[in-house]
């Protein structure tokens, strides 16, 4: 295996002598002397002040620091495998699988675009793209079922990693020839005329939108709600009723002409934030950060 040559020679005869429970065969298996496997484990005990094997008539069996080292030696060693199975896997970029899971906003249009276009890039990659609300985001990452996390966040969550985070504030969306679409801004109170349509009070969205509503003490009851944010979207285009959202979620549709977005003056730039999440600690295999570093650049494109 090429990992060999990234271990210390002394601890790669150690792990040999421990798999096979005697120097002749180690020797035999490493196609090495047997005195030149004898010398480095005698080096590392002599380095290590400490006796790593108990030599019995049957074989060549770890003591309690020669336990510990093993260990060590193991860890180093599966190391030294991940590190050469990226290097061959991404020697041309030929493949990799990379698990994400991201919130509704981010899994409508720009995920699966973001991932088409990745793969026209590198065809040999896979994806596994799990939907859900915020904090089911970070507790994928969390608990190891996700690579990286895609989501819109008002607070740290614990142990996790923010790998790029940029301010998510929260617009209206209308239909292209609405009559609020001749302004550039748009304030609370210029909407009271107008059907809204809004998310469910669990998201950030609406949460936000909410707050700032009761600071302006602008009164708006909704003429329709859901969990599912592209039916509201979809509900605006066919009358004069407006929606909210984020920049991310209907980036694709504006760039088609099939929407427009206003920001709204009233509802501060700074309540949320997009969030790129990992697991705080954990190295990611190269195809990961491969596609981590496109996904970053994509999302900080304007639109």
């Amino acid at each position: 295996m090429k990992s060999q040559h990234l271990q210390d020679t002394a601890l790669r005869y150690f792990l040999e002598v421990v798999r096979c429970g005697s120097i002749s065969e180690a020797s035999q298996r490493l196609n090495v002397a047997s005195s030149a496997i004898s010398r480095q484990i005698s080096s590392l005990e002599e380095i290590l002040d400490t006796v790593l094997f108990e030599r019995r008539p049957r074989g060549m069996v770890l003591s309690a620091g020669g336990e510990m080292l093993a260990a060590h030696a193991r860890k180093m060693a599966l190391e030294a495998d991940r590190v050469v199975a990226d290097l061959q896997a991404l020697k041309g970029l030929r493949s990799g699988r990379v698990r994400l899971s991201a919130s509704e906003g981010f899994a409508i249009d720009f995920l699966p675009r973001v991932i088409n276009a990745f793969q026209k890039k590198y065809p040999g990659f896979v994806f596994q793209l799990f939907v859900g609300a915020p904090a089911v985001v970070s507790r994928q990452v969390r608990e190891g079922n996700a690579d990286i996390g895609l989501t819109f966040a008002r607070l740290p969550e614990p142990e996790i990693k923010v790998v790029h985070r940029q301010p998510g504030p929260i617009g209206l969306v209308m239909r292209n020839d609405h009559p609020l679409a001749r302004f550039r801004h748009l304030s609370l109170g210029q909407l009271k005329p107008y059907p809204m349509a809004l998310p469910d009070p669990t998201t950030t969205l609406r949460q936000l939108f909410d707050i700032a509503c009761s600071r302006q003490q602008v009164a708006i009851e909704p003429v329709m709600t859901s969990n599912y944010i592209q039916a509201l979207h979809n509900y605006v285009l066919d009358n004069d009723a407006l929606s909210i959202t984020g920049d991310v979620t209907v980036r694709y549709r504006i760039a088609r002409g099939e929407l427009t977005m206003r920001p709204i003056r009233d509802c501060p730039a700074d309540g949320r934030f997009v969030e790129v999440q990992t697991l705080a600690g954990r190295t990611l295999p190269r195809s990961v950060e491969i596609f981590l570093d496109y996904l970053v650049a994509e999302l900080s494109k304007d639109l």
